[in-house]
């Protein structure tokens, strides 16, 4: 199990508040082309395909099977899907390599947040016999984790429409108005519709597919506990084990891509990875400037390999989050080689 897997090419759409004249698959397509172009490789060449989406976003059961049209599922393809953010599809490609079953992968997500209230959708991933009959949304139970934050001297208002106003490149004093105190709208994530794409491979051949790959040296993702009474909201210990098991603190990074939707949550992102002020975090601009859900998580991992691909960075950590809270989270450390 000692088989190099790295990320080789990265795509994604210019995020838009809606697209609403698109279906998913002509959303999808110049992604996908993209990336591909990228590499020089034909959708004949890829050896395992791997998608996340949800079909509670799309409102109709098995949606990513049209998604599949997108990719060309004919002659016939080896296939997966994952009914989460396009990190975790990442994931299952990454074991697939490593296994010796494939050389090379495509991992896609997407997600249309804009045809249905996004905050009612997203309550349909809580716990359904204590919680979801009450019906908060995302941004309250974010509004709970930043009051938290606050109450216990970890943060305040100020700050956090600095992390607000440091992704989007803005003013800090115009953050806008409370959307639920002590969250306004700037340290909030935007809702809009989009898509992304990476491509993996293993050994010599991501060699040849890309001048400098992006090595990922370890990976791992954890869950916290579904019940929100019985966490501690102002830390993620699944985030800090997650990172511990895929070997982030073994040696420093210089870049951090965190899927931090809500600007508190990067704040309990910061303290559980141990990252100062030497890290560059989310140079992107992050989740804050776009976050279409069931793709931020992909673009992170996305983001933090084209850095490498650049040359401008030699170690990066990329983390992807899912549910309430920070409730699942995955930790990526990629590498560049050396110059």
């Amino acid at each position: 199990m000692t088989r190099e897997i790295a990320v080789v090419a990265f795509a994604q759409t210019d995020h838009r508040q809606s697209m609403a004249e698109l279906s998913e698959v002509e959303m999808l397509m110049p992604v996908l082309h993209e990336v591909l172009d990228r590499t020089g490789l034909k959708t004949a060449d890829i050896d395992f395909t791997c998608s996340g989406s949800s079909d509670y976003l799309a409102g109709r059961a098995f949606s990513f099977t049209l998604a599949l049209d997108g990719v060309g599922a004919w002659p016939p393809i080896s296939e997966s899907h994952v009914e989460m953010d396009g990190a975790w599809a990442l994931y299952e490609a990454w074991v697939k390599l490593r296994t010796g079953d494939a050389d090379t992968a495509l991992v896609y997500s997407y997600g249309k947040s804009t045809p249905g209230p996004l905050r009612d959708v997203l309550t349909r991933q809580l716990d359904p016999y204590y919680v979801a009959p009450l019906w908060p949304d995302s941004v309250a139970l974010a509004a709970l984790q930043a009051q938290a934050l606050i109450d216990a001297g970890d943060t305040d208002e100020p700050a956090l429409a600095a992390v607000g106003a440091r992704s989007r490149g803005a003013d800090s004093a115009g953050q806008g108005d409370y959307v639920v105190r002590p969250l306004r709208t700037g340290d909030c994530p935007p809702v809009g519709d989009g898509a992304a794409a990476v491509i993996l491979a293993a050994g010599e051949r991501a060699r040849e597919l890309c001048e400098r790959p992006a090595w990922i040296r370890g990976i791992d993702h954890r869950i916290e506990a579904h019940a929100l009474g019985v966490r501690d909201l102002t830390d993620s210990p699944s985030t800090r084990l997650a990172a511990e098991k895929a070997g982030l603190f073994q040696q420093p990074v210089d870049t951090a891509e965190l899927h931090a939707p809500f600007s508190s949550q990067e704040v309990v992102l910061r303290k559980a990875l141990g990252l100062d002020g030497s890290v560059r975090v989310n140079p992107s601009g992050g989740a804050l400037v776009a976050n279409p859900v069931m793709a931020a998580g992909l673009i992170r991992v996305g983001e933090a390999a084209a850095r490498i691909h650049r040359g401008e960075s030699d170690r990066a950590l990329a983390h992807a989050t899912s549910g309430p809270c920070l409730q699942q989270n995955l930790v990526a450390v990629l590498e560049g080689d050396a110059r």
